[in-house]
């Protein structure tokens, strides 16, 4: 069992991912993770962001045991994420790692950018989680708040926004919705409201599969 789920920065959608796993006692890859990944190995290997030869090279060498590094989720690492990720030369070497840890037993939930049209477009379920960009800045600033980041929330929503941009403009699997995606959208949910919500659509969706099928 595969599921699939897409959105923006800050939308919900890990924390949803990780419950959901949990739930169905499924394997769980942020992929988001990965690039965050890339990006700080880049730099300590002495690369330029702006380099895409170099940041290829660093996802060539990354090892997945570190993607639970807490200073992936310091502030400024998801801003250089999404500028390695936009490289097809990092996607390519990343990809073959992500539809292989999706199809091992029992299963996985994935979220990302474009696991439902890249990664996984053959998933059992794909979700679309989303937010308004307002929302989504003031639950990252909370975070980074209680983290200690010294952040205006003006600062969060800006930087947000020019990552919602990069994200849907780059021409390497850019971020959009599948034409098969559930849409959730969280902005006036809590995460407890957007997890209920999410198996709801899960439930729904494969039980209209079985009927299909």
């Amino acid at each position: 069992m595969i599921i699939a789920i897409d959105g923006p920065a800050a939308s919900g959608k890990g924390t949803v991912a990780k419950r959901i796993a949990i739930h169905y006692g499924l394997r769980h890859l942020d992929t988001g993770a990965l690039y965050r990944a890339v990006a700080r190995d880049t730099l300590a290997q002495g690369g330029d962001l702006a380099d895409s030869a170099a940041a290829a090279l660093a996802a060539s060498r990354l090892d997945v045991a570190t993607l639970d590094d807490p200073a992936l989720r310091k502030a400024g690492v998801g801003e250089a994420a999404s500028q390695v990720a936009r490289y097809p030369e990092v996607r390519t070497v990343l990809l073959a790692y992500q539809r292989t840890f999706a199809h091992g037993n029992p299963g996985a939930v994935i979220d990302g950018r474009d696991i439902g049209t890249v990664i996984c477009p053959d998933a059992d379920v794909k979700l679309f989680v989303t937010a308004s960009p307002e929302v989504r800045a003031r639950r990252r600033f909370l975070e980074l708040s209680q983290g200690g980041i010294a952040i205006t929330e003006m600062e969060v929503l800006v930087d947000i926004e020019a990552r919602d941009e990069r994200d849907r403009s780059r021409g390497a699997s850019p971020l959009r919705r599948a034409e098969d995606a559930v849409l959730l959208d969280t902005t006036n949910l809590d995460i407890d409201a957007a997890f209920r919500t999410a198996l709801d659509l899960i439930e729904a969706a494969m039980g209209d599969a079985g009927r299909a099928g």
